[in-house]
């Protein structure tokens, strides 16, 4: 039964178990019955990141949505396998497809979601589910996570996006566990403030210091979700081969995607930080040919971390979007 999080008297958190034996830990705000907005969080975050935007989009003024964030397979307290293979696409959408169902269960059967929101790594199990399961959801929301087409395309044909992925053939590496989490994550920090010389796409950023937004108080969201371990989230750059080849793994190279999988029917707002190094503005390039309905957003002067560095710019182009009529299908 969901309880109240210490974190926020409105903020409830309780284990979600799914049909096909995986649960999910999830927070969320809002009474229970209103159309529900799903946010999924990347790497290596967990679901706390959107409270704001959970408080937010629950109040009566702001819709009074039934806002719902869960730490995806393999963060916090969520199930993580140990094997790799079940991280792959399919498994991460089933997921989040059961979980869909289960929250907008009724008597007169399943509404889909208002919108499904999500960044990073939620954002890729996000397009797979708007392409496969589009009946779920009535809109989808994107930050900073690449459509599987352009991303494609980057990683086998430009050189400065291929650059920008480098840090991902760390990811995979069987050591990058334990040397993220040493020294009390400090290598981890260095990968979100872009002070990391070794992650070297991650380490051009301006700022000489942490950024205004990584406090002490932020400091230690991270460190409750990472201290549960860190192997299930990098788990997700191991199961996928979207990343740069190397000498010893053909990575994206060897992989082509059907032009079917690549749909999206459902209208699609997608926000991108333009001083994102690791997730460069070429990868906005070409989405509407594969998104019947895009509105493209780009957010100047901030980075893959945008909802926590701007996020009321973030919550008002959500919240217009929302507003926006939905064509009747």
């Amino acid at each position: 039964m969901p309880h109240f999080s210490n974190a926020h008297p409105d903020i409830q958190t309780w284990q979600q178990a799914l049909p096909h034996g995986i649960t999910l830990s999830c927070r969320a705000c809002g009474e229970p019955g209103r159309p529900v907005l799903l946010f999924l969080h990347g790497f290596p975050e967990g679901a706390w990141v959107w409270d704001p935007l959970l408080l937010h989009f629950s109040k009566p003024e702001n819709g009074g949505y039934r806002c719902v964030a869960p730490n995806l397979r393999g963060y916090e307290r969520s199930s993580a396998p140990e094997d790799v293979k079940a991280y792959r696409a399919k498994h991460l959408v089933q997921d989040i497809a059961a979980l869909i169902n289960t929250l907008c269960a009724s008597p007169n059967g399943s509404a889909p979601l208002a919108a499904l929101i999500a960044h990073d790594w939620g954002g890729a199990v996000a397009w797979s589910l708007a392409n496969q399961h589009p009946a779920l959801l009535q809109k989808l929301v994107i930050v900073n996570s690449p459509h599987p087409g352009p991303f494609l395309k980057a990683l086998q044909n430009d050189p400065a996006q291929i650059a920008a992925s480098a840090y991902m053939n760390f990811l995979v590496q069987p050591e990058a566990a334990a040397q993220l989490a040493a020294h009390d994550f400090d290598r981890l920090f260095g990968f979100l403030t872009g002070h990391d010389a070794s992650l070297q796409s991650l380490s051009t950023q301006t700022a000489a210091v942490s950024p205004d937004w990584l406090t002490p108080a932020v400091k230690a969201q991270y460190r409750a979700v990472w201290q549960h371990g860190l192997q299930g989230g990098l788990n997700y750059y191991r199961a996928s081969p979207l990343r740069p080849a190397t000498a010893t793994d053909p990575g994206a190279s060897a992989v082509q995607i059907p032009p079917e999988a690549l749909r999206i029917e459902v209208p699609t707002l997608v926000l991108w930080a333009q001083d994102d190094v690791a997730l460069l503005p070429c990868l906005t390039e070409g989405l509407d040919q594969h998104i019947a309905d895009l509105t493209l957003v780009n957010i100047a002067n901030a980075t893959h971390w945008v909802v926590h560095e701007q996020p009321q710019r973030v919550i008002d182009e959500i919240a217009v979007f929302l507003k926006a009529p939905t064509a009747i299908q």
